[in-house]
């Protein structure tokens, strides 16, 4: 019965009747805003919607020959403007699922492509619509040119660009020639000469040129001989021209769509928009126009100079007058950068993420770019020039070119560190100089700078400017009130001792934990992180010296240790506290080591998500202080072991789609993710769920090294849930946890031999061995990364010369053929970098076959 219904239903849609039926599903199918992609991937709690997809799957799998009629038909003839874009989406997936063009009558695919060709020609069609076939045209027209071709398309694109033929019509044909650059190559002459007729036409509309110059983009990389794309510069010059006259008409936003363009042709053609500097000069223009254009046109010019500067050899005319473009181009910016006011939030900001209050787009835009420059150019086309201007702007008056001179300075510091070394008595006068001017928005970018360059000129700015540096951060230090000035000045601080040479910092190294000890003691949460971070450096540089400071650093941390609440204050106190402890060793840390571990035990008995941040640190410190404490350790260890085991056995929640299929492709650059392609598979992964996976792996391993036999309880609540991991999709779990299971073999083996394994003996480490060399074996056979099979083959040699007595047969076998095997793959390895060598001579290679 109920195929019975299918086919009536069917019947009523692709029928020979009017696809008033027909609609009536469209109509369902476009409900929802959702994409296509969506509406077909996912099912939509609508009942009319649901029902609408089923049949529209039937038609798809029943007759695709009637439903592509259809669908070419009811784009034709529908009133309705959704059912017209939702048919012309329809039809287009339609037409390129699988080889359905191959299998469709000659009589079909003619009158799909008249359809199309007519459908672009209707002049009440709405732009979106337009678009959309044209889409569908041109992704045809890709699939089939090569096959049965399409005679009538060329010609009437050809037609359509014509000056007679109507705008819209003019417009969908130039969309088609970007699309199908490729295919028409071999009509660069005609293209050149229809292209340049557009774009010199003062009486084309904006719309047109735009995508007539987004061909011209489209097409240039498609041709391989440099001559031929030199003979669209003309071209590209009459853009520019173009360009510059709807600026001086007020016509930004096409003016912006062009640059758009200039820009994506800059990144993969930077010779030919550098050949002669013209448009060059005419970017400058726009990129100073600061007081007349719009922030948006301005800074698309300056991102396509940004662009082409770091092209480098490939952007000749750059290259050859970079003095005379940087002394243009670095003013502009500078101006820029000086675009900053005093807002009164800035001052009672809580943390430095406000950094952007009382700044402008040209400001941020402008230090990013300053930045860039001097990367792509160097410090010898920048810092001569740069120079000048900041002198000029400390002679003048008003405090915003004070700042920009110093943010200035530190954004060029990395590209231009070798040559700024040179002038380096200079560099380091103005920002000192700067740390007492009266504006405390100066003071704050001369600590930036300080902090900068500590990073970048270093070690020559800690070798040869040490006292100065250290004098002046003090005296700021003890002398700001600011927080937001203080918390900088503790980053300076940081970042300069991480620089220092030891015997450089050593005679400072009393003023400096005086100093981070007043930090510490400060109500200002991002001061005491910067604190707490600097005395972590320390302590790890002067280990030693931590003896004579422990007491008069503890204060302050035992302090921080009872607040878990501040949680970035305490998980950084509680770092530092266990690297002061591993400093001074357990007997003078023992007693604190017991008041931090009882922390953290009550924390953990707070019901806490295993990924919760709080408990990752927890356990991280809980490894550190066990590296202090060794065997004193182990009466925490049945706190420490449950949320760890937790961590181990997290399951992440994956997203597998065909490796084949685009559609997520968008999520690419999600940071918070990381897709891993597994054959015809493609894996995405919260990429913090893999990070605690691996480090619990990790502190696994610390533990075992470090309470050795003491660990052996745990052995075989670890073994079941650690082995599944070395057949991980992620390398890193993988090769984390081969790592862990040696350990937890080395442990068995040692509390067997010493008689602490209780109620365990040689039959037990027998059974436990062959369970994980039989697992090591089996990850080794389906291995494919080579960095991973080596350190599986380490362990396994590792395993059968500690572990020989206990192998039976079997293990002895495989690991032999397993032996052969990588003996094998890797004298092929090492023939087949011999044969690529540029010394292999034929009498080598006789040697290898005789070797063979």
């Amino acid at each position: 019965m109920a195929e019975s219904t299918e086919h009536q239903q069917l019947a009523a849609i692709l029928g020979p009747e009017p696809a008033a039926t027909f609609q009536t599903v469209i109509s369902h199918l476009i409900s929802s805003p959702s994409s296509l992609q969506t509406l077909i991937s996912d099912l939509i709690s609508s009942e009319k919607r649901s029902e609408a997809e089923h049949v529209f799957n039937i038609c798809k799998q029943a007759d695709h020959e009637s439903l592509s009629l259809k669908l070419a038909q009811l784009l034709q003839v529908s009133p309705d403007e959704k059912t017209r874009a939702m048919s012309s989406i329809l039809l287009r997936k339609q037409l390129l699922t699988g080889d359905l063009w191959r299998r469709l009558s000659r009589n079909t695919k003619s009158t799909l492509k008249h359809t199309l060709l007519s459908c672009i020609q209707r002049e009440d069609t709405p732009t979106s619509i337009s678009k959309a076939i044209c889409y569908a045209v041109s992704e045809l027209a890709s699939a089939v040119l090569f096959i049965d071709g399409w005679l009538e398309l060329l010609p009437f694109l050809f037609q359509s660009t014509s000056y007679e033929a109507p705008p819209k019509l003019q417009e969908c044909s130039f969309l088609i020639f970007a699309q199908l650059s490729y295919f028409f190559t071999p009509f660069k002459k005609e293209l050149h000469t229809v292209f340049l007729y557009c774009l010199s036409s003062s009486t084309r509309s904006d719309e047109v040129k735009i995508a007539a110059f987004s061909a011209v983009v489209n097409f240039i990389p498609c041709l391989r001989k440099s001559e031929d794309q030199d003979r669209f510069h003309d071209v590209l010059i009459e853009m520019m021209r173009t360009v510059m006259g709807e600026l001086n008409k007020g016509k930004e936003i096409m003016a912006q769509e062009a640059i758009k363009l200039f820009i994506e042709l800059a990144g993969t053609h930077p010779t030919l928009l550098s050949r002669n500097g013209q448009i060059i000069r005419a970017m400058l223009q726009i990129a100073e126009a600061i007081d007349v254009l719009e922030q948006g046109t301005r800074h698309l010019a300056i991102e396509f100079l940004i662009t082409l500067a770091e092209a480098g050899e490939r952007a000749p005319w750059i290259m050859r007058r970079c003095r005379e473009f940087v002394g243009l181009f670095f003013p502009i910016l500078m101006r820029m950068v000086s675009n900053v006011k005093d807002d009164p939030s800035w001052h009672t900001a809580e943390t430095d993420d406000d950094i952007a209050l009382g700044v402008s787009g040209d400001y941020c835009v402008g230090q990013e770019c300053l930045h860039r420059l001097a990367i792509a150019l160097g410090g010898n086309n920048i810092v001569p020039i740069a120079l000048e201007h900041f002198t000029a702007h400390f002679a003048a008056p008003e405090w915003p070119k004070h700042h920009a001179a110093l943010i200035a300075l530190a954004q060029i510091a990395e590209g231009c560190s070798e040559v700024m070394i040179k002038d380096l008595e200079q560099v380091v006068a103005m920002v000192l100089n700067s740390l007492e001017h009266p504006h405390i928005r100066v003071r704050w970018s001369a600590i930036n700078a300080v902090s900068q360059l500590s990073t970048y000129l270093a070690p020559d700015l800690q070798v040869q400017y040490h006292q100065q540096v250290f004098s002046a951060l003090n005296a700021t230090i003890y002398g700001l009130q600011n927080r937001r000035l203080l918390a900088h000045a503790a980053s300076a601080l940081r970042k300069f001792i991480e620089k220092c040479a030891r015997d450089i910092l050593t005679p400072y190294l009393d003023e400096v934990v005086s100093q981070l000890v007043v930090l510490l003691q400060s109500e200002i949460q991002m001061v005491q992180v910067e604190a707490l971070t600097a005395l972590a450096s320390v302590v790890v540089s002067f280990p030693e010296q931590f003896q004579k400071y422990y007491e008069v650093v503890m204060i302050p941390l035992r302090v921080m240790l009872l607040d878990a609440t501040n949680n970035p204050v305490w998980s950084k106190s509680v770092a530092c506290i266990s690297l002061v402890g591993m400093a001074v060793g357990k007997e003078k840390f023992r007693d604190d080591a017991k008041k931090v571990m009882e922390v953290l035990m009550s924390l953990q008995g707070s019901q806490m998500e295993p990924d919760d941040l709080t408990t990752s640190c927890m356990l991280q410190i809980c490894a550190d202080l066990c590296k202090c404490l060794g065997q004193d350790f182990l009466p925490y260890m049945s706190a420490v072991m449950p949320p760890l085991l937790q961590f181990v056995q997290i399951k992440p929640v994956e997203t597998v789609t065909s490796a084949n299929d685009n559609c997520d492709m968008d999520e690419s650059d999600d940071e918070s993710t990381e897709t891993i392609t597994r054959g015809d598979k493609r894996i995405r992964i919260k990429t913090s769920v893999l990070e605690e996976i691996v480090t619990a792996c990790n502190l696994l391993c610390c533990y075992a090294e470090e309470l050795k036999e003491g660990f052996f309880p745990w052995i075989n609540q670890v073994a079941p849930p650690l082995v599944p991991l070395i057949f991980y999709v992620h390398e890193k779990v993988r090769k984390s946890a081969v790592s862990a299971m040696l350990k937890l073999l080395l442990t068995a083996k040692l509390a067997v031999d010493r008689g602490q394994a209780e109620g365990c003996n040689e039959t037990y480490l027998k059974q436990l061995s062959g369970y994980i060399i039989r697992a090591l074996m089996e990850a080794l056979r389906k291995e494919d990364d080579s960095e991973i099979c080596t350190n599986i083959l380490d362990a396994i040699k590792e395993c059968t010369q500690i572990f020989a007595s206990t192998l039976d047969e079997s293990h002895v076998k495989s690991i032999k053929e397993i032996k052969q095997v990588s003996t094998r793959s890797s004298k092929k390895r090492k023939r087949a970098e011999r044969t690529s060598a540029y010394d292999f001579d034929d009498e080598e290679r006789k040697a290898m076959k005789v070797e063979n």
